[in-house]
This record gives structure tokens, sequence and C-alpha cells, in this order.
């Protein structure tokens, strides 16, 4: 009869500090792990468990959402659609590659680097998603054709390089410097954040005590910018667990907090722009489309391109780089333990 072993669990001083994970004490796998051994750990009980599962079930979700509506009749032959088609595919996509990242991380320092660069890299690409269906169906009557609507988009495919390429660089000084490490990430993916929601914000300051008219707002973006909120201080306060290392090891430590408020912020999101879309159509019908499908082709095939080159880039500086670095260490120094690798 065939039976597999599952992979042998860590405590954290048994690990490089590279694998480390502020709070986390137990439930680390081996930093030399085969493929079979990542795989195999997603159905044991590690710290990283819920974090695989939290965004492997709704890439599902949000592919069956993608297929739902481009299966509905006439959705793909009528340019007004295209910009949530656009929307949707890095929506599916970013859940897909944080789940990969977090499967096979355990396999090498070099290999948990570039799965997170991947990882960063689906991020960018999902903030610049946001900015195609909120320059289609979001933006304030006041701002549309303006300069700023007109470069809405490209300014957002810029965004998502330079969030790529500040987050991949904020893994190198993770060591030495995990205070500037966590800011310069955190800007990385709060500024296009910012940015991406500029026109909610401005239309909610136009709805604050009066008739909001086409500013009105759905409460779904409402709920959105709540689950954004919740997402960014999990993220940067690590919370519970800095309060009781080792109590949240394996259920309800902040990153799968953060995955599932952040999972929950992009279902609001998708529910705020179909309300956008179906309430303002037929005033939008009025107006000309910030861009046409090739504009739109054009735009997305150049920043997927650029954000795969600045991966590209720093996976070669990773090869480049002595064995003996230790972002690359995947045993412990002789005598190593948490205190003297402090």
């Amino acid at each position: 009869m065939l039976s597999l072993k599952l992979p042998q669990l860590l405590r954290v001083h048994q690990v490089p500090r590279v694998f480390w994970e502020d709070g986390i004490m137990s439930g680390y796998r081996r930093p030399t792990s085969s493929a079979l051994d990542c795989v195999l750990s997603s159905f044991q009980m590690t710290n990283e468990t819920v974090n695989i599962w939290s965004h492997f079930l709704p890439t599902w979700y949000f592919l069956w959402r993608l297929l739902a509506l481009a299966e509905g009749p006439g959705f793909r032959a009528e340019p007004y659609h295209w910009p949530l088609l656009v929307f949707l595919l890095p929506t599916c996509l970013y859940p897909f590659a944080s789940c990969c990242a977090h499967t096979f991380s355990s396999m090498s320092p070099r290999a948990r680097h570039i799965c997170y660069f991947l990882d960063y890299g689906a991020l960018s690409l999902y903030s610049l998603g946001c900015a195609f269906p909120y320059a289609a169906y979001s933006m304030p009557a006041s701002w549309l054709h303006s300069r700023l609507h007109r470069l809405f988009v490209p300014t957002a495919a810029l965004n998502s390089l330079l969030c790529t390429g500040l987050s991949c660089y904020s893994r190198f000084p993770e060591l030495d410097s995990p205070g500037f490490s966590k800011f310069l990430r955190t800007a990385a993916f709060a500024y296009p954040f910012l940015f991406d929601n500029l026109p909610l914000f401005y239309r909610l300051g136009l709805c604050w005590g009066h008739s909001c008219g086409q500013e009105a707002l759905s409460t779904n973006h409402g709920y959105h910018l709540l689950c954004a909120l919740l997402t960014g201080f999990l993220f940067t306060s690590h919370l519970p667990e800095r309060l009781a290392p080792g109590r949240f090891d394996y259920i309800g430590h902040s990153h799968q907090l953060f995955h599932i408020c952040a999972v929950l912020g992009t279902h609001f999101q998708l529910e705020a722009v179909l309300a956008d879309m179906g309430s303002r159509r037929a005033w939008l019908a009025t107006q000309e489309p910030p861009l046409g499908l090739e504009a739109t082709v054009a735009t997305l095939g150049l920043a997927v391109a650029g954000n795969l080159t600045i991966i590209a880039a720093f996976t070669a500086s990773l090869f480049r780089a002595p064995d003996l670095c230790p972002l690359l260490q995947d045993s412990l120094p002789e005598g190593g333990s948490p205190a003297k690798l402090q």
C-alpha cells in the first residue's frame, strides 16, 4: 500500500534567519524541501497552510466570476465591458501567485526570494488592473477627459513597475535593516493603492453632506476601503502574534488575517465596480471612453514585460551573489540560534 510521509516540521531556532517570521516560533518546513514536500505540506498543519489555502480557494472563486461574466450575452463583444475583463485577469493571478509563493518558498533561500519576487509582480499587475475599471467607470464627473484622466492608466502602469522594483529590492536589506525593508515594502504597495483610489476619495468628499448625483458611491466601495485599511494594518503590525509569540503559529497570525482581508477587499471591489458600471452606464455612454482596445492591450502588455524584466534582473542578481551571502544560507551557522543570529 502506497504511503506518503509528511514533511517534518521545525522550530524557529532550527531554520536560517531568512526564513523567520515575526512572532512565529514553530511549524516551519525544512528549508531544503523538495517540490513534492512543499505540495504535501499544504495538506498538513504548518505555519503556511492557511496562507496557502486562503489564496488558493479564492483563485477559483475569482476565476468563476471571470468566466461567468465573460460568458454573459454580448459581454465580450461590447467595448464597455473590456476594462472589467482586464481587471479580472490580474485579480485571478495575484492570489494564485501568492499561493504558489507560500507553497514553494521552503525549497531553498533562492527559491524563496524568487517566489516572492513573482508574488510582488502579480500584486503590482493587480494594482494596474484596478486602474482600468476606475478610469472607465469610477471617475468623478469633473475629471472626465482631464489631463489626470488621460494619464491615469499610463501612470498606474509606471507605478506597477515602481512597486515591483521597490518590493523586490526590499528583500535584500531584510536581515541587516528589517525596519527599512518593511518600510520599503509597505510604501511599494501603499503608493499604488492611494493613487488608484484617488477617484473614490474625491467622490467621497463630494458626497459628504449633500446630494451625490453621479458621484454616489456604492457601499461596497466603503467595504473595500475598510478591508484595505485592515490589510495594511495587519501587514505592518504583525498582530496578534507579536503580543504572544508562539500562540498563533498555525491559526490566527497576521499574515493569514492579511490574506483574508485582502480577498474580501477584492470581492467588495469587484461588486463596487459592477455597481458603478450599472448605475453610471447611461451617463457614461455620452462620454468618450478613456482607452480603446489597442491602447488597453498595449499598456497591459508593456507593464507585464516591464515587470518580468525587473523580476528577471533581481533573480539574476541572486544567482550572481556568493553562496556565503546570509540571504542565501539554507542552514544555521554552527551553534546558531535566534538570539545569536539577531
